[in-house]
């Protein structure tokens, strides 16, 4: 039996082109990027060709950039790098309920060292309010943290007017940008954010690289200590091999975001529409036009989302119930609870989201996997 892949949300294949990359930079990259001799300068060479390559992407220059192990370490280097290099005394994070645990597991340690938190909530959209920001502004405000894109609804956040707030208030702003990269163009010298966290297995590149962007001039402090790598922003031997992946994804990305864009919001409303007009007791989580395009997070009143995830598996396809980082988790979605989902319609709900190899026939047969195990789930369940 074929089996498809519907859960790039969770992580993409890599690409042919970057796997071809990682693989030659293996093989005969193997300097120290901080050693002198020819060995480490080809390193050197090959880090720095992929930190423009990540820089083009988002119209950074490539000296804002700094590589990590991914979106999490990115996330954790700027919110904490932020917040502790602020002089001692009060200070006030602002965040929302939709964030992923990357973010908020460390806005919770923030809170547990003592510094004031405000976690914002969202509409049924999945969209945070600016007005709800600027009313929770105070002069204590150090650092604004929201996601430009969800990780389960794949809705998209008002950055650039959250930046103007931030800054009119003399905050930081962080964007969690990993769910957006690759999917939909971003400047962050038009968005005007401070902080943008990046990470390569969303894009086709391999797991374990990531990146965030620090606008000149932004303060702050180590979160780890060590050598002076990184313009001594994040210390440790850099993964050279996985960060040209990284690079050549990046570039791989922009070059084809148009393409991607326009079929994959094709086959994403093409499911979509499918599946509202045949079966009942469906429909749509959040915003069904402001987000990326490859995502789609349906409801099937009457069924337990995670059998669903096991009966279409059974059926030779891959989706998930949401964030992967939390699959196995017996409580419904925080993000479907924070957009106004009763507890039973969050379980019963489903993420597709899609990607580069996905074709209109393997959608089409998707289609007609979600709507025989809809039936077959609701049966059973009437008849428990």
């Amino acid at each position: 039996m074929q089996h498809f892949y519907f859960d790039h949300n969770a992580t993409t294949p890599v690409a042919p082109e970057v796997l071809e990359t990682l693989v030659t930079c293996l093989g005969q990259v193997y300097g120290n990027a901080s050693s002198i001799h020819h060995f480490g300068q080809g390193a050197k060479q090959r880090l720095e060709a992929a930190r423009r390559q990540v820089a083009a992407l988002i119209n950074a220059s490539a000296q804002e950039l700094v590589f990590t192990s991914g979106g999490t370490e990115a996330d954790n280097l700027a919110i904490f790098g932020v917040t502790r290099a602020t002089p001692a005394g009060r200070k006030h994070v602002i965040t929302c309920t939709i964030e992923h645990p990357a973010v908020l597991s460390c806005i919770k340690q923030l809170a547990a060292e003592g510094v004031d938190v405000t976690c914002l909530g969202v509409g049924p959209n999945g969209i945070v309010n600016p007005d709800d920001v600027r009313r929770a502004l105070r002069s204590d405000t150090v650092l604004i943290s929201v996601m430009h894109a969800n990780n389960e609804l794949g809705t998209l956040q008002p950055v650039a007017e959250l930046a103007r707030i931030a800054h009119e208030a003399g905050a930081v702003l962080h964007v969690d940008g990993v769910q957006a990269l690759g999917k939909i163009p971003v400047d962050v010298q038009a968005l005007g954010v401070d902080l943008y966290s990046m990470s390569g297995h969303k894009l086709y590149a391999p797991k374990g690289v990531g990146a965030l962007y620090v606008r000149k001039g932004t303060q702050m402090a180590p979160i780890a200590f060590g050598g002076h790598h990184e313009r001594e922003r994040r210390p440790g031997t850099e993964n050279v091999p996985g960060i040209a992946a990284f690079g050549a994804a990046a570039e791989l990305a922009g070059r084809r975001m148009k393409e991607d864009t326009e079929r994959l919001t094709m086959l994403r409303d093409r499911l979509e529409n499918a599946v509202l007009e045949r079966i009942p007791g469906s429909g749509i989580n959040g915003s069904r036009w402001n987000r990326v395009p490859n995502t789609s997070n349906l409801y099937f009143d009457g069924i337990d989302g995670e059998a669903m995830v096991i009966a279409l598996d059974l059926r030779g396809f891959a989706v998930s119930t949401g964030a992967a980082c939390s699959s196995g988790a017996l409580a419904p979605s925080h993000v479907l609870k924070a957009i106004g989902l009763s507890d039973e319609r969050a379980r019963a709900s489903m993420r597709f989201s899609l990607g580069r190899d996905n074709t209109t026939a393997q959608v089409d047969a998707l289609i007609e996997a979600i709507t025989s195990s809809v039936t077959h789930l609701r049966r059973i369940s009437v008849h428990a």
